[in-house]
């Protein structure tokens, strides 16, 4: 009974570190700014939708967001395709001098480059091929990051497939191709899962790329947008709060319709 209650009392604990913030920030979104400079209250004493109203209606947040959906999406998916097809070869073929390996070495240290390193160099890139402060450029740039990731993921989980079954599969008549459609794609769809959501966790925060490759709503994300409400004398608190509530929801959203297959990817590989 003391035992039981020892866990009731930490996953408690627990709970109110996690939820404690969020609840502070949608509680801040209904207040007004001088309620949230003057006051220290734990809820709105007048709650208003004015800094949604406000947030849509004069700070353009309607394209930050617009923006950061279509090159998330775009970007996620360009590299979901592209990382699991690489993963797949590394995973299955071997290569001289153990090459395949070497790659996903590659591929793990250029993720863990601080991104400041090549912010100049892809800077003068976009403005070479004149895709500055455009969706296409912020596409490419979040795409080849995101490859990376995919591959160093998705790796690990096509070796947890036999490959006994790509080959039955292969005996009946099907193309390799074809046993990696019909077969091992769809045993790895939790591992899938689970790297998109950390790919779109991962892109729809991204600011730093943002901020210097966009300069006008027309292709500034969420972040950088949200960053517009920081003046030189004030802060707009009401609206940012409100901004990080409607920002959120995509990523919630998209993690609430994969969450079946999320703890199973999540888990592929544990256990030897």
């Amino acid at each position: 009974m003391n035992s039981r209650f020892a866990r009731a009392s930490m996953v408690t604990v627990i709970l109110l570190i996690v939820l404690a913030p969020l609840y502070w920030l949608m509680a801040a979104s209904f207040k007004s700014n001088q309620e949230i400079t003057q006051g220290r209250t734990l809820y709105p004493h007048a709650p208003t939708f004015d800094n949604y109203i406000r947030l849509f209606q004069q700070k353009e947040f309607a394209s930050y967001l617009t923006n950061s959906l279509v090159v998330t999406i775009s970007s996620v998916t360009i590299a979901l395709v592209l990382g699991t097809l690489g993963a797949y070869a590394i995973a299955r073929f071997r290569l001289p001098f153990m090459l395949e390996r070497k790659a996903v070495f590659f591929l793990l240290t250029m993720r863990i480059v601080p991104p400041v390193v090549i912010l100049i160099p892809v800077f003068l890139l976009m403005l070479k091929l004149n895709l500055l402060d455009s969706w296409l450029g912020l596409i490419i740039t979040y795409t080849t990051f995101n490859i990376t990731f995919c591959v160093w993921m998705m790796e690990s989980f096509f070796r947890e497939i036999p490959v006994d079954l790509e080959e039955v599969a292969m005996v009946d008549g099907n193309s390799r191709f074809a046993a990696f459609y019909r077969i091992t794609l769809p045993l790895v769809a939790p591992g899938l899962a689970a790297t998109a959501i950390f790919a779109v966790i991962t892109t729809v925060n991204e600011f730093m790329f943002s901020l210097v490759l966009t300069a006008t709503p027309h292709a500034m994300t969420m972040p950088r947008g949200t960053a517009t409400l920081i003046g030189r004398v004030d802060m707009d608190w009401g609206s940012m709060a409100a901004a990080g509530i409607v920002g959120a929801l995509p990523v919630v959203i998209f993690a609430l319709l994969v969450q079946r297959h999320l703890v199973r990817g999540l888990t592929m590989g544990a256990v030897k």
